[in-house]
């Protein structure tokens, strides 16, 4: 599958490029943002892949979060997708921040119209690692994911309903338990219909409950004053419940006050699960 190179630019001694292609599973062009540290210049690296959160492209982590440093040093190649098709012209996909556009969720949408196109599941599951690996220096057995908000609940879904894919998952300030969340009803409901168990299937709270048992350590930081949390969005004290039950190691680290929901709060703890994934994946 032809890439088409949108930007490239050095950085810690290695590259931020991103590129565009045409996907086939989404039915549109679509971007991805990718780190490629020095080793990449001499070998096979691990492979991380950010998932960000709402109304994100794939901009905002390599603009924002500060990791490159922490990449280079660790040899992590960091890809950072966008969160939803583009361009694909269905009516009411730009009608609110928090459904269509920016707002894919990290479902395979069974509802028309979003069916054809809305299927970023798989889109990160299976083609766009199928692209990286194709294109780029990578250990296709070394990869782990994590992600913020929407891509928090889209990288601990993936992780759960796959085990044994990513060697480690982190997420920043995740949607725990979207079945019970206004965001979630709203993306769930839109995507998959008016069927409540079908939602089950990509709500992280639910899944850990029939997790198998293997090691899964999962590392989330979530600031005291995100004002999601206190919204009722994000509700991370459930999906901590149903790990302990299952127990499934979870790291909380609920950060202190003054920590929100920002880039600011994602920048200051990114080295930290740089690290975590760099661990895990032997690097």
């Amino acid at each position: 599958m032809a890439l088409k190179q949108v930007s490239s630019n050095r950085c810690f001694e290695g590259f931020q490029k991103v590129f565009e292609h045409d996907s086939t599973e989404l039915k549109c062009k679509m971007k991805f943002g990718i780190y490629l540290p020095p080793k990449a210049e001499t070998g096979k690296c691990p492979v991380l892949y950010w998932l960000s959160g709402l109304t994100c492209t794939e901009q905002n982590f390599i603009t924002k979060a500060g990791f490159h440093q922490a990449a280079a040093e660790h040899g992590l190649i960091v890809v950072a997708p966008d969160t939803s098709p583009r361009g694909c012209n269905i009516e009411g996909e730009d009608e609110s921040w928090d459904f269509g556009t920016g707002a894919g969720f990290y479902v395979d949408a069974t509802e028309e119209p979003w069916k054809t196109n809305y299927r970023m599941y798989s889109y990160i599951k299976d083609e766009l690692p199928k692209l990286i690996n194709a294109n780029f220096p990578t250990d296709p057995e070394r990869m782990s994911i994590f992600g913020h908000s929407m891509g928090g609940h889209g990288a601990l879904i993936l992780t759960l309903k796959n085990p044994g894919k990513y060697k480690s998952v982190s997420a920043f300030a995740p949607i725990c338990n979207p079945i019970q969340c206004q965001w979630g009803k709203k993306a769930l409901g839109g995507y998959l219909g008016s069927d409540t168990s079908k939602w089950e299937a990509y709500d992280a709270t639910q899944l850990v409950k029939s997790y198998p048992e293997s090691h899964l350590d999962i590392l989330i930081d979530q600031g005291k004053d995100d004002q999601f949390l206190s919204a009722g969005q994000l509700l991370p004290d459930n999906f901590i419940a149903a790990c302990t039950e299952r127990k499934i190691p979870v790291i909380f680290r609920l950060q202190q006050a003054g920590y929100d929901h920002s880039y600011f709060f994602i920048a200051t703890f990114i080295n930290d699960h740089i690290k975590h994934h760099a661990k895990y994946l032997n690097a």
